[in-house]
């Protein structure tokens, strides 16, 4: 071959070879901007209620509580939950659909700082729609909001949740209880300090912390009369807010439970005999409550719910005629009876709001598996006189 042939396929050759590197080089710098899209990149957890807590096709020991996480490559940081995308879940897997037509939109109403991810992560509440984006039959929520209408509004309900649950190892035992056997009786428990006296307290405070770091409005913790029993308490907080931050610091409970390998029930009798149930007492006022001369408008409000009693206990969860049956701090769930700084009856007035005469009232009859947004809804239609029918 003559040399200048081969001078010129020695040129081609070298010009064929010489885009590799810079090839190479380009797809590192795209790998390296998808890594650094990815580091950057939000993840967001979409939070919803399957509306079978207590539900015995589903048993006492698992929550309705669900969540799946999707990865929003630019960052969304308003908080404001009209901004995240709505979304979809396959109903059937969650017994909120048939498998023929299974979607069920997630539309988010709530928006929380994820605790746990950190970062820009959060935690999206969502409501459950049907495909036409008409309320789902297990969601609560949207019944509450109608309810919220101007007179109500000005009103400024308010709530204190106070959540009661028990911890079970994974053996459904109750957590700390001795291996087939039970601890001393009930009563140096209640608000122990020790190991002797207190079990689990190293979830409960986790826990604490995470709503807190939430933007909850967690107003304490303690442990409960039972040995293994917790409560935490949401608010003072007003509607539907209420339902919305009592579902995440559940789904909270539940998510950090898994770290701890200790199951969290809100079963309204978890072990049977000589201990307490487990309840969700429900603090309630309105501004006329709260004002000096309130008195008035509690007393109004207890009369009012005297009449309603069986609508509110047929609502009040799954199980609650094992925990309301007038023994460990209960009224007999056949029964409506108020009194002051009495925690043997359906509805009490705290001593201090006696003494001042305004404040609030407490009801004691809903389980700890309740909705909270049916327990804030009925508490607003039977107060406020509001006819409503469900769905």
């Amino acid at each position: 071959m003559h040399a200048s042939s081969v001078q010129t396929l020695s040129a081609k050759a070298s010009c064929a070879v010489r885009p590799a590197p810079v090839y190479a080089s380009r797809l590192r710098a795209r790998r390296g901007a998808f890594v650094i899209r990815a580091a950057l990149a939000q993840r967001a957890e979409y939070i919803w209620a399957d509306g079978l807590e207590g539900d015995l096709s589903k048993g006492a020991v698992f929550n309705e509580m669900r969540s799946k996480t999707k990865v929003i490559p630019e960052p969304i940081t308003s908080m404001n939950p009209k901004d995240f995308p709505d979304w979809s879940f396959d109903g059937s897997s969650t017994g909120q659909a048939e498998g023929n037509n299974s979607d069920c939109i997630l539309n988010p109403v709530a928006i929380y700082p994820d605790p746990i991810r950190g970062g820009d992560n959060v935690l999206v509440m969502c409501d459950v729609l049907y495909p036409d984006s008409s309320p789902h039959i297990t969601n609560t929520r949207a019944l509450l909001v109608k309810l919220l209408t101007p007179d109500v509004v000005a009103e400024k309900p308010m709530f204190g949740f106070e959540q009661e649950y028990t911890m079970l190892n994974k053996t459904g035992q109750v957590f700390g209880w001795p291996a087939g056997g039970y601890p001393a009786p009930q009563g140096p428990f209640y608000c122990g300090v020790g190991s002797e006296s207190v079990y689990g307290r190293n979830l409960a405070e986790a826990h604490m912390d995470a709503c807190m770091k939430a933007g909850l409005l967690i107003s304490g913790i303690n442990a409960e009369v039972m040995p293994g029993q917790w409560e935490f308490q949401i608010g003072p907080v007003g509607a539907p807010d209420v339902g919305d931050e009592v579902m995440i610091a559940r789904w909270l409970l539940h998510r950090l439970g898994e770290q701890f390998g200790i199951v969290c029930t809100f079963n309204p009798k978890p072990v049977q005999g000589d201990w307490n149930g487990t309840g969700a007492h429900t603090n309630f006022s309105t501004e006329s409550m709260r004002k000096p001369g309130g008195m008035k408008a509690i007393d109004e409000a207890i009369e009012r719910l005297s009449k309603t009693h069986a609508e509110h206990i047929s609502q009040y969860g799954t199980g609650n005629e094992l925990r309301l049956t007038g023994k460990h701090e209960t009224c007999d769930m056949n029964t409506f009876r108020s009194g002051v700084a009495d925690r043997g009856a359906s509805i009490r007035i705290p001593l201090p709001v006696q003494l001042k005469g305004y404040g609030y009232l407490e009801d004691r009859r809903p389980a700890a598996n309740v909705d909270p947004y049916t327990v804030a809804r009925l508490l607003i239609k039977t107060t406020f006189g509001k006819e409503q029918s469900l769905p």
